[in-house]
């Protein structure tokens, strides 16, 4: 049992505590090594601006019955700082029942393609559609509900200059509440991202924003969940870079609703396990940092409940031990933990909310990985309803 909790205490601290010090600890010996190159006579490979000429770009996005900010993304597409004569939207409405495509018809001012799907299949489905027959060079990938930054184009277009980069991954950015505890956490993971990307490889996009060579796009099955992570983990496990673009900015507004962000995570969790039973390759060692990355960053972390549970279980048979004291001070530990996120923020504040927020992102997982066992989650869902910060 001692061991048992040590390993899985072990492997949870590797996940979310040391991973990220190996990560900086090997992107400070990449930008050594990058240095002493330069000095020993090699080229400097610092962006060094705009390219002469900018690649074509498709900007793609789904809807399904977003009449209430279809317009606003839009007009937030139609102002990005690209040269329109590069530039394509195409807007895919996917079995739409309300006013969703009129809207971007009207919004878009002839700018805008607007395809109607019927019926409803998921953004999988609608990105099969769509991307193939894409006019740009260059696909970048956007949600309805996500604000674009002007430059945020510019950003991506300048890292397909480099011929070993398959995709890019742009910053997503949320306007938190503090309700459901989502800012801080999303904060750190786009600090994995940014340290990940210097090493060339972003394990999972976010479907706010991010940008792919359309040569490399793989059609996709029609019940893929997790399209954001499947497409670039494709890419990355042939061999291509993935890197991260922090310029490249958008913003999404955080969900207050518990319930909303506990359903997403489960989906997600669902569409995580479907997605290492199609890329098998991502465990495969031969793929270097893609699989080190793939295991430290995202398959623990998915193993989390059962590391959790385990931890727990064991830490209280060990700690029956009459001269277990250090395994007792242990469970007391992790029994105070779980009694910080069931009291919450009122109860504790910050430290509450922190907890509710740990254990509820695990519980999610776990309910994931059961909806995939049971085959229970579609590829078709209805976006978290997010409440706009600035309305608060």
């Amino acid at each position: 049992m001692v061991t048992v909790l040590w390993v899985s205490l072990g492997l949870l601290a590797w996940s979310y505590l040391a991973y990220p010090v190996v990560l900086a600890g090997l992107c400070a010996f990449h930008d050594l090594r990058g240095a002493l190159r330069f000095f020993a006579g090699g080229p400097d490979r610092r962006d060094r601006g705009a390219p002469v000429d900018w690649p074509r770009v498709t900007l793609v996005l789904a809807a399904f019955d977003e009449e209430a900010c279809i317009r606003a993304k839009v007009e937030n597409c139609l102002a990005l700082d690209y040269p329109p004569d590069r530039l394509e939207i195409v807007l895919g409405c996917d079995g739409c029942t309300d006013r969703t495509a009129q809207l971007a018809r009207d919004a878009g001012r002839g700018r805008v393609r607007v395809v109607e799907l019927s019926p409803r299949q998921g953004k999988a489905s609608v990105l099969g559609r769509l991307v193939p027959v894409a006019t740009g060079d260059v696909v970048v990938l956007t949600d309805a509900n996500v604000e674009l930054h002007p430059d945020a184009l510019r950003a991506l277009a300048r890292r397909f200059r480099d011929p070993s980069v398959g995709a890019v991954v742009g910053r997503l950015r949320l306007r938190a509440r503090g309700g459901a505890g989502e800012g801080l956490y999303w904060a750190y993971e786009s600090f994995l991202k940014y340290l990940e990307g210097k090493l060339g490889c972003v394990i999972g996009a976010n479907g706010g924003i991010y940008a792919v060579r359309r040569i490399l796009f793989g059609r996709l099955p029609p019940d893929t969940i997790t399209d954001d992570f499947v497409i670039p983990a494709r890419i990355a496990v042939r061999g291509w870079r993935v890197p991260f673009e922090p310029t490249a900015t958008a913003w999404e507004d955080a969900s207050d609703d518990p319930r909303q962000e506990f359903g997403r995570r489960a989906r997600i969790g669902a569409g995580n396990w479907q997605a290492l039973a199609r890329l098998p390759d991502l465990l495969d060692p031969r793929t270097g940092f893609v699989a080190f990355a793939f295991v430290s960053h995202k398959l623990l972390r998915w193993l989390g409940p059962l590391l959790l549970a385990l931890a727990l279980a064991s830490n209280a048979v060990a700690a029956t031990d009459t001269d277990a004291w250090g395994l007792r001070a242990l469970l007391l530990a992790q029994v105070v933990g779980y009694a910080l996120a069931a009291a919450g923020e009122r109860a504790f504040g910050s430290a509450g909310r922190a907890a509710r927020y740990f254990v509820a992102m695990n519980a999610a997982l776990a309910a994931g990985f059961w909806r995939f066992l049971r085959r229970r989650q579609g590829a078709a869902w209805r976006r978290t309803e997010r409440i706009p910060a600035r309305a608060a």
